[in-house]
């Protein structure tokens, strides 16, 4: 079966139309995006987190007749142990067993729309909503019991097990109170929260709820989904971004053995097929055709060169005069990082459904709120009849090829009613079309005077927007290809203090001189969005190899350094704390080519503090790094899983050390050329650093701040930093691989 269809055709393919009435929190939320976007609306400003976009309890939270709560979150558990670290919230305020809180995560028709989950935001948003929303209800438990009970609410505590027991004895159950206790009221700021020595459950490791499918071969991802009826869905495109397939006539393709349905609408082609590998095989068949080039060349020389030679928008970050100082020593440096692929170790996968005149989208995007959106304008359907539910994917960490597929499931899905589709990109589609952590350079230009105090501090970062997330059917590829096509949107910074190739680029020393400009630059080579941490991985990768520069040409010690110009804190007893674990001031080096680095800093400066010590051994005759130990210490206020921050910050580690050492996403000039694992080499297990320990830095009563784009930075940092002290040769362009090494100290 043929179907070569527009939009307004997919649309009439939907079958009859049926009423369908979305929640109260879905029908509050219909607007909204994420970082870089519009965001959710503010409707309650004094609230915190999240509960400023939707401040009802009931949004967050339901009782039923039993005392046991349901809970809602808009955030996504994307393997950074979300899920577990919000039920422990949940559970402690309300004062409830963890095992009687049952979690819902993003889903359009019953959660809030907390935007993206990225930037580290789902606890220091979503977490402190729930968190708040939580202890707003247990206030109100508590009053109604004072009624029932006939007390003062002072008589009144909750013991744990979901009761409120009185001084004289009498208890009564939150099931027995649920149906009395309308939660259809806003929240109000000023709940009182348990604190620490009340703790029962925050602060305390709990299993992690999302591990036990992973490591048992149960369901654990949306790859793993399989419905009734379901039909495989495979893309047919040219081998990468910019290229366009000459395919055979339709008439010729319907003819193919195993095809259920070939589907063509402008330069967009899937083929579906009731068994999978029948998917496969006709999409081998048909990807086989020639292909032409759809846009200019890919430029294929250094970052810099490709970068440098578009037209910029500087914007002023920092522009701050102190005294004069005479410099005494001065460093000039230029820094670099190429661009990366995602490398989701599963390629990107959606499985649509229109059922009942609902059309019903699986999804492992971060913006599944924006999912939604972007079907409604690419289908021109109405947004009710549109429902997204994010399911885990094996790899995220910024904006990969899953939006682009979650709209493309939802096109097929369309064109075959009462059938699931399931989508899933090939490992070659995934690395020839994904967006790419974009490519940036830096220069700075510092100075130290006789105190080696630093006394001039000029730094500029060249970059592309690094947040193109679609929030509209113009930023998926689909939505470009199909006719009439959609105009992709307008790359746009994102504000600092978030920032995106800014972000960071504002040190949290106390220079006295910093001129800080970043180069933005709006043209886009290649096609580029988020990548974990966005351009603080570089900008932070350029101050702490800067300061150690520095310190080089001071004499002075790495530490010293960067405590003599830091007057936060909570960020020197965090520097300090990752030294004093690591033995900085007793290190001695035992062996030619071994160094030590370490490097710092607060994510956004309004995110977690993450301090990182590394040791290094390098092997002459190869250019092979050892990572011998690792010690970082982090402080994001108060903890709720102490593993969980552990976790987080040393995948955090593992993975900027992969980017660091191998990580680049090369072309030729007319395709990418990094197709597989092969020709994109990440880091493997026998390169993992021999120890990692991770100091948790305790904070009672502080505000949750983000963790888990912490280290990404300061890790890649302190292992250029020890490398350089391990060569005597300063590294500024990444990735630092074997071969650059080698080359570079055959002669020492």
């Amino acid at each position: 079966m043929s179907a070569n269809l527009t939009r307004r055709s997919f649309l009439a393919a939907s079958g009859i139309s049926v009423a369908f009435s979305l929640t109260r929190p879905a029908l509050a939320q219909l607007a909204g995006g994420g970082e870089g976007g519009p965001g959710p609306a503010i409707i309650a400003p004094d609230l915190p987190g999240s509960l400023k976009s939707s401040p009802y309890l009931d949004a967050w939270i339901q009782l039923d007749e039993w005392g046991n709560a349901t809970v809602f979150s808009g955030k996504a558990e994307l393997g950074q142990g979300i899920k577990t670290a919000l039920i422990q919230v949940a559970a402690e305020e309300l004062d409830l067993p963890p095992h009687r809180v049952t979690l819902v995560t993003v889903d359009t028709v019953r959660t809030p729309d907390e935007g993206l989950t990225a930037g580290s935001h789902s606890m220091q948003d979503g977490g402190t909503a729930l968190r708040n929303a939580a202890a707003n209800v247990r206030m109100l438990l508590l009053r109604q019991a004072a009624e029932v009970l006939g007390t003062d609410v002072g008589n009144l505590s909750t013991t744990g097990i979901g009761t409120i027991r009185s001084q004289d004895g009498k208890a009564i159950g939150y099931g027995r109170i649920a149906g009395s206790l309308s939660l259809h009221v806003e929240a109000v700021a000023n709940a009182p929260l348990r604190v620490k020595s009340q703790f029962r459950t925050m602060g305390h490791n709990l299993p992690r709820v999302d591990i036990p499918a992973k490591t048992t071969g149960g369901t654990a991802f949306i790859h793993d989904m399989r419905l009734p009826g379901m039909l495989h869905a495979r893309v047919v495109r040219g081998p990468s971004e910019g290229t366009r397939l000459k395919l055979p006539p339709d008439e010729e393709i319907e003819r193919m053995p195993g095809l259920f349905k070939f589907v063509r609408n402008g330069d967009f082609a899937a083929v579906l097929a009731e068994r999978e590998w029948d998917a496969i095989k006709l999409m081998r068949a048909l990807q086989s055709a020639p292909y032409e080039l759809a846009h200019a060349p890919f430029p294929h020389g250094s970052v810099d060169d490709t970068l440098k030679a578009l037209p910029w928008r500087d914007i002023v970050i920092l522009d701050t005069d102190g005294a004069v100082a005479v410099p005494e020593k001065s460093v000039r440096q230029r820094y670099s990082r190429h661009w990366i692929s995602h490398g989701s170790i599963g390629p990107s996968c959606a499985v649509a459904w229109l059922k009942d005149d609902m059309l019903t989208i699986w999804t492992h995007s971060q913006g599944t709120f924006d999912v939604r959106r972007v079907a409604a304008e690419l289908l021109g359907r109405p947004i009710e009849k549109i429902r997204a539910i994010h399911a885990e994917g094996a790899g995220c960490y910024g904006q990969n090829g899953a939006d682009d597929v979650a709209a493309e499931a939802a096109m097929l899905a369309m064109a075959v009613p009462g059938r699931p589709v399931r989508l899933q990109w090939m490992r070659e589609q995934e690395f020839g079309w994904e967006p790419l952590g974009p490519g940036m350079v830096t220069e700075v230009d510092a100075a130290i005077d006789a105190n080696n105090r630093i006394v001039r501090w000029n730094y500029g970062v060249w970059s592309n927007p690094h947040n193109n997330r679609p929030v509209g059917a113009g930023g998926v590829l689909i939505g470009n290809e199909i006719q009439p096509s959609f105009q992709p949107p307008e790359g746009k910074p994102i504000p600092m203090p978030e920032g995106d190739g800014s972000r960071n680029s504002n040190p949290l020393y106390a220079f006295p001189n910093m001129h800080v400009i970043y180069h933005f630059i709006k043209d886009m080579p290649i096609r580029v969005s988020a990548l974990r941490s966005l351009g603080a991985h570089l900008n932070v990768f350029s101050i702490e190899s800067m300061l150690d520069e520095l310190a080089l040409a001071g004499s002075i010690d790495p530490l010293d350094i960067r405590l003599n110009h830091m007057e936060d804190g909570r960020a020197r007893q965090v520097i300090q704390t990752a030294a004093d674990g690591f033995g900085w001031r007793k290190r001695q080096k035992a062996r030619p080519l071994q160094g030590f680095g370490m490097a710092f800093a607060r994510y956004k400066n309004l995110g977690a503090y993450c301090a990182v010590c590394m040791e290094i051994t390098v092997e002459r005759d190869t250019g092979l790094i050892t990572v011998q130990r690792v010690h970082a210490a982090t402080d994001c206020g108060e903890v709720v899983s102490p593993n969980g921050v552990q976790n987080q910050v040393e995948g955090a580690i593992i993975q900027s050390l992969s980017w660091c050492i191998h990580e680049a996403a090369m072309n030729d000039g007319t395709i990418r050329t990094s197709f597989d694992w092969s020709a994109y080499p990440i880091l493997r297990f026998i390169e993992v650093p021999r120890t990692i320990d991770v100091t948790v830095i305790e904070q009672p009563g502080q505000p949750f701040l983000g963790v888990a784009e912490c280290g990404q930075g300061p890790t890649s940092a302190a292992l250029a930093n020890a490398l350089a002290d391990a060569t005597g040769v300063r590294f500024t362009h990444m990735p630092l691989t074997p071969d650059k090494i080698r080359a570079a100290i055959v002669t020492l």
